[in-house]
């Protein structure tokens, strides 16, 4: 297959997926980056979390002819013969990834019967960015991206308890508190830049309540 731009990506379209770990074809059915669940809305697409830096620069490398060719115009990745991952290319510089080896043992992936994404959340998300919809497997993966906002939970905690003098409020500041959670909201499509004004908001909302 050949690189595809994304206006290609239509309701219809009929995708072969052959790389280093599958052979796999799929067809579309949504319109890209529309007609999400109700209850899915994730902030950033996968051309945003690529180019802002993550998986240590060692996910979906070889992907150019399954994905929108201008997500890997920008995107921060180490090159397809690179076997070593790089934490310094991620937006926060820290080590994110676990090996499949890992996520294999953990039951990750599959993640149910079916499952077609043989690298996990991140590849799904990719699929159904795209227009790809697979009912039983997209209802699961949901329900992982929307407990992962705990993590967001965990870091506004954390500029609650400190003192407004120590707050981090520039994204340089941000990147130094708690890069490790802010790094996974990055790569589960969450705004990675929780800052002490938004988490105060999202206090007031839940009190009204």
């Amino acid at each position: 297959m050949t690189k595809k731009k994304l206006s290609w990506y239509k309701p219809g379209k009929k995708i072969t997926v052959r790389d280093k770990m599958q052979n796999y074809t799929y067809k579309l059915s949504e319109p890209a980056g529309k007609n999400f669940a109700k209850n899915f809305r994730p902030q950033l697409s996968p051309g945003k979390i690529l180019a802002l830096g993550a998986f240590e620069g060692k996910y979906m490398n070889d992907g150019e002819n399954e994905f929108p060719s201008e997500w890997y115009t920008a995107a921060k990745l180490k090159g397809k013969l690179s076997k070593k991952a790089d934490p310094s290319v991620n937006l926060f510089k820290i080590k994110s990834r676990q090996s499949l080896q890992v996520w294999r043992k953990n039951g990750w992936i599959p993640i149910v019967k079916g499952d077609k994404d043989v690298r996990g959340w991140f590849q799904w998300y990719c699929r159904y960015w795209i227009g790809r919809r697979m009912p039983v497997v997209d209802e699961v993966q949901i329900k992982r991206w929307r407990a992962f906002v705990r993590h967001r939970g965990a870091i506004v905690a954390s500029l609650r308890k400190m003192p407004a003098s120590k707050r981090p409020h520039t994204k340089a500041e941000l990147k130094k508190h708690r890069p490790k959670q802010r790094q996974a909201l990055l790569q589960w499509a969450y705004n990675p830049f929780v800052a002490y004004k938004a988490a105060s908001k999202l206090v007031k909302k839940k009190v009204k309540k």
